[in-house]
C-alpha cells in the first residue's frame, strides 16, 4: 500500500511538473528571453549569389542594433534570427518554415532574389505571417497574397526606366535583350523593357536566353554582334553579367551594355573589370547622395564594416526592418492582423533610399537610380522618378 501511494505522490509530482512547464512560454524555454520581439531574416550568406545576402544583411543587422540602442519597440528589444538559404533554390521555403514554426517570428525580411522570395511567400501567407522583402521586384512577389509587402520599386518601372533610358540618353533605336530564363526577375524585367522600348518606336533586333550559373554566352553574343545592335540590354544578376559583359568585348562588341539592380554588387566590377568601363545599371539609391540621411546611414555603415562602402541591398535591407519596426509601433502590438495592417498603412516613411508609402497591391513606389561603371567605380549618373 505505501509502495501504492509512494508511486502517486511522484505521478502526481511529475504531472504538476509538467504542467508548469506547459506554461512557460516555448521562447522563454529557449532563449531565456520573454521581454524580446523576434524577426527573422533569410537571405544568401553563401554561394553564387552571397553578395545580395551580405550587403543585405548587414544594412539589416545595422538597423537592428540602432532600434535596440534607442530602447527597441515597444519595450522590448529585437530578437533577431537569420538563416542562411545558400543561394540554392528549395532552401528558402525550409528556412522560413522553421523560422515561423520553431523560432515563431513575428515577421520575416528577405529575400533579395524575387525567385527566392518566391519560394517563402506562400508559406508567410499560409501562416499569417507578415514578409517584407528588401529589394524583389518581380511583380509576382506580392501578388501571392495581403501579408506579403516590399520596400522597393517593382520591374514595370524600372524596366520603362531602362527603356526610356536607353532611348534619351544611349540614343539607342535597336536593341539587342540577353536575359536568364531560370530567373524569374531577369524574365520579368526584359519583358517590362521590351514593353516599352517597343511602343516608344525602338526595334529588339535580337533577343536570346541564358541560364543562371552558364559560364559561356559566346554563342549568345555572337548571334547579337551579327544583328548589330546599338547597345545591349542584360537583365540578370551580377555573376553572369560581369562575364558577358567581358565576353562582349573579346568578340569586339563595343555599344554600351546595361542592365537592372541585378548588377548592384562590387563583386560585379571584380568579374567584369575594365570591360564594364561605359556600361549603365538601374538602381535604388547611390552613396554619393549628399542627403543628411544617406550620408548619416554611409557613415554608420563604414564605421561597422571596416570601411565599406553601403551599396542599394544594404540601404535597403535597413530600409526593411526600419519600415518594420514602425509599423510595430503604430500597430501597437505585435498580432499578426494588427501588424500587417499597420505595414499595409505605410505612408511616407523617410528610409534611406527615399520616402516609402506602400500602394493597394503592398508595392513601393519610389524614384530609381542610374550608375554607369566608370574608372573601375559606380558613379551617379541620375534619378528618374515615377
Amino acid at each position: 500500500m505505501k509502495s501504492l501511494k509512494r508511486n502517486l505522490f511522484f505521478t502526481a509530482l511529475a504531472a504538476v511538473a509538467l504542467a508548469l512547464a506547459g506554461c512557460k512560454p516555448s521562447s522563454e524555454s529557449k532563449t531565456g528571453a520573454a521581454d524580446t520581439i523576434k524577426v527573422g531574416e533569410f537571405a544568401s550568406l553563401t554561394g553564387k549569389e552571397a553578395a545580395f545576402g551580405q550587403s543585405s544583411h548587414k544594412g539589416t543587422l545595422l538597423a537592428v542594433e540602432e532600434i535596440n540602442a534607442a530602447g527597441g519597440v515597444l519595450g522590448k528589444k529585437i530578437e533577431f534570427i537569420y538563416e542562411d538559404n545558400r543561394s540554392t533554390p528549395g532552401e528558402s521555403a525550409t528556412v522560413v518554415k522553421k523560422l515561423i514554426t520553431r523560432d515563431h517570428v513575428v515577421a520575416v525580411l528577405g529575400e533579395v532574389a524575387s525567385g527566392r522570395s518566391l519560394e517563402a511567400a506562400p508559406i508567410c501567407q499560409a501562416n499569417k505571417i507578415p514578409q517584407i522583402s528588401p529589394s524583389s521586384t518581380n511583380p509576382k512577389v506580392t501578388e501571392t497574397g495581403d501579408y506579403i509587402f516590399r520596400v522597393c520599386f517593382i520591374d514595370p518601372f524600372q524596366g520603362t526606366v531602362m527603356a526610356k533610358f536607353a532611348k534619351s540618353r544611349l540614343n539607342a533605336k535597336n536593341v539587342a535583350v540577353l536575359s536568364d530564363v531560370a530567373a524569374p526577375y531577369s524574365l520579368g524585367l526584359a519583358q517590362y523593357f521590351k514593353e516599352t522600348f517597343l511602343a516608344d518606336g525602338g526595334t529588339v533586333v535580337s533577343e536570346q536566353k541564358f541560364s543562371s550559373g552558364d559560364k559561356d554566352f559566346k554563342a549568345q553574343l555572337t548571334a547579337i554582334k551579327a544583328a548589330n545592335p546599338d547597345a545591349i540590354f542584360v537583365p540578370c544578376y551580377y555573376t553572369e553579367a560581369g562575364l558577358i559583359v567581358r565576353q562582349a568585348r573579346q568578340l569586339g562588341i563595343t555599344v554600351p551594355l546595361f542592365g537592372g539592380d541585378g548588377w548592384e554588387a562590387p563583386e560585379l566590377i571584380q568579374i567584369g573589370g575594365e570591360a564594364l568601363e561605359g556600361c549603365y545599371y538601374s538602381t535604388h539609391y547611390s552613396p554619393e547622395d549628399k542627403s543628411p540621411a544617406v550620408q548619416e546611414f554611409v557613415s554608420k555603415f563604414k564605421a561597422k564594416n571596416n570601411g565599406e562602402i553601403p551599396d542599394a541591398m544594404a540601404a535597403l535591407g535597413y530600409d526593411s526592418a526600419m519600415v518594420l519596426a514602425d509599423a510595430i509601433k503604430r500597430a501597437g502590438t505585435t498580432d499578426s492582423v494588427k501588424l500587417r495592417d499597420a505595414i499595409a498603412a505605410t505612408k511616407d516613411y523617410a528610409g534611406v533610399t527615399g520616402k516609402t508609402s506602400l500602394d493597394a497591391n503592398r508595392n513601393a513606389t519610389k524614384p530609381a537610380v542610374i550608375l554607369a561603371i566608370k574608372d573601375g567605380k559606380f558613379k551617379y549618373v541620375e534619378t528618374i522618378s515615377p
